[in-house]
């Protein structure tokens, strides 16, 4: 993929197809280094599925016998000397703490690294997609952040769909304020 967004918005969208009621997408910047985890609580993996999940010829999916979203991160971290993590935990084996977190780390000074993107597309294009599944948000860099939480906005719309043109564009708006911020 041409943008780290993409893998996002690839590897979120699995999330939403596990179950998941939240997912987390934390992005870090420190220094050279970028760290990415995204957290859900779907249905999780079992321990044979999660070290099958980076092999490109599995997949869950009926429509297609490849999956190239999470072998595609697990490469692009690992081109620039990062590293690449996946922990689950089926509802079976833990009903409370259920769930998968995919970590991801960059060598953004490597030339190998794969650009961010427009993360803020890929979030709104899942939010847009999947009204009723709550997202958790945050990039942090220089110390400061920008976040969005669709629970905190959900509870003051008061049954206001998600994805309601003004809502998404007042999304938009909101967070590409915060990066002005955290880019200055």
């Amino acid at each position: 993929m041409k943008e780290l967004s993409l893998n996002i918005l690839d590897v979120a969208e699995n999330s939403v197809k596990a179950g998941a009621a939240l997912t987390e997408i934390l992005i870090t910047e420190d220094g050279s280094l970028l760290t990415l985890i995204i957290r859900d609580n779907g249905c999780g993996m079992n321990e044979e599925q999660v070290e099958a999940v980076t092999n490109p010829f599995f997949t869950t999916r009926t429509t297609r016998s490849v999956g190239l979203g999470v072998p595609l991160l697990k490469m692009a971290a690992e081109q620039t000397g990062g590293e690449f993590e996946i922990k689950s935990k089926t509802a079976e084996a833990d009903p409370e703490a259920h769930g998968t977190e995919v970590k991801a780390t960059f060598h953004t000074d490597h030339i190998d690294f794969t650009p961010l993107g427009n993360v803020v597309s890929s979030l709104l294009t899942l939010i847009q997609g999947h009204p009723d599944t709550d997202f958790y948000f945050c990039h942090t860099k220089n110390g400061k952040s920008a976040a969005l939480d669709t629970r905190e906005i959900r509870a003051v719309l008061e049954g206001v769909p998600l994805n309601t043109y003004d809502v998404i564009k007042w999304m938009e708006e909101y967070l590409k304020e915060q990066y002005l911020e955290i880019n200055k």
